[in-house]
């Protein structure tokens, strides 16, 4: 199963809906990648993929500053999954991959 390509998301936080694009690409053995999103571009760190699970941390400045947590589940071209924010409850997270051209 591949996790590569330009995901579409969207998280549902208690603040509204966010709407982010993440880029996950493989470097040799390991994952890496980046999100795009409230004007800010940043890395995706500790990216591990476990079969149909993705996991992965990242840090962000706006809306607020928060390092976020994510767990999702990938089928095909979606996932769906949590993103969590320290001590917050998890925020629902969905997305689709974009197509490749």
């Amino acid at each position: 199963m591949s996790i590569e390509g330009v995901w579409d998301l969207t998280i549902a936080t208690p603040v509204g809906r966010i709407k982010p694009v993440v880029e996950l690409r493989r470097d040799g053995e390991e994952f890496t990648g980046i999100a795009h999103g409230t004007g800010e571009e940043v890395p995706l760190r500790d990216v591990v993929v476990d079969g149909d699970r993705v996991t992965w941390n990242q840090a962000v400045t706006k809306p607020l500053r928060l390092n976020l947590a994510f767990a999702v589940t990938v089928e095909d071209d979606t996932l769906t999954g949590t993103s969590k924010a320290g001590r917050l409850p998890a925020s629902k997270v969905s997305g689709r991959r974009r197509p490749r051209p």
